[in-house]
C-alpha cells in the first residue's frame, strides 16, 4: 500500500517537470528555399556571350553556372536565330510569348521549322542538335539542369569565337553531336 501511495505521489511531480521542460524547436529539412517571381520583378540583362548578340537573359531560379536544376528566361528580338547547337543536358523549353519556331538537324533550314505559340512546350533531349529562330519578339523560359553548356554544330557560328556566321548556302559540313550513351 506504501508503494501505491508513494507512486500516486510522484505522478503529480513527474507530469509537472515534463510539462515545464523546454521544448525544442521543430526543425525544418534542410533544402533551398521556395522561389516566387512575378513579371515585375524580372531582371533582365544581356545573354550570356555564347548566344549571338541582341538578347537578354533573366535567371528567376538557380545558377546555370553550377551542377543543379535551374530556370531562365531569354528574349529574342524579331528575327533572332540561335543557329544548330546540341546540350549535355535535356532541356524544356515553353514560349510565354511570341511566335518561336524550332527545327531539329545539323543545318539552319527554315522551311523545316515548327511554329511553336505562346504556350508551347519543346522538350529536347541531351545532345540532339537544334536550332531556333524568334517571330516578333519572343520569350522563352527554359528550365534545365547545369551547368549550361551550349555547343555549336559548325564551331564558326560561336559568338565566343568572334566569328558567327549567318546561314550561308554551301556551308560547311556540320559534324553530328556525340552519340548517346
Amino acid at each position: 500500500m506504501r508503494k501505491f501511495l508513494a507512486v500516486l505521489l510522484l505522478l503529480p511531480v513527474i507530469s509537472l517537470a515534463q510539462t515545464a521542460a523546454p521544448k525544442k524547436a521543430a526543425t525544418k529539412p534542410a533544402g533551398p528555399a521556395p522561389v516566387v517571381v512575378t513579371p515585375d520583378k524580372i531582371q533582365w540583362g544581356p545573354a550570356p556571350a555564347i548566344f549571338p548578340a541582341g538578347a537578354q537573359f533573366a535567371v528567376l531560379a538557380g545558377d546555370p553556372t553550377k551542377p543543379g536544376p535551374f530556370i531562365v528566361r531569354l528574349k529574342f528580338p524579331d528575327g533572332y536565330r540561335v543557329m544548330p547547337h546540341w546540350h549535355p543536358t535535356a532541356e524544356n523549353v515553353t514560349v510565354i510569348s511570341g511566335e518561336f519556331h524550332v527545327g531539329m538537324g545539323d543545318k539552319f533550314d527554315e522551311s523545316s521549322m515548327l511554329t511553336l505559340p505562346a504556350g508551347s512546350v519543346a522538350v529536347v533531349p541531351l545532345h540532339h542538335n537544334h536550332y531556333a529562330m524568334a517571330k516578333g519578339e519572343s520569350v522563352v523560359q527554359v528550365n534545365s539542369t547545369g551547368p549550361f553548356k551550349l555547343v555549336y554544330v559548325n564551331p564558326s557560328d560561336d559568338p565566343t569565337h568572334g566569328q558567327a556566321s549567318s546561314v550561308k548556302k554551301g556551308a560547311t559540313a556540320a559534324k553530328k553531336a556525340p552519340a548517346k550513351k
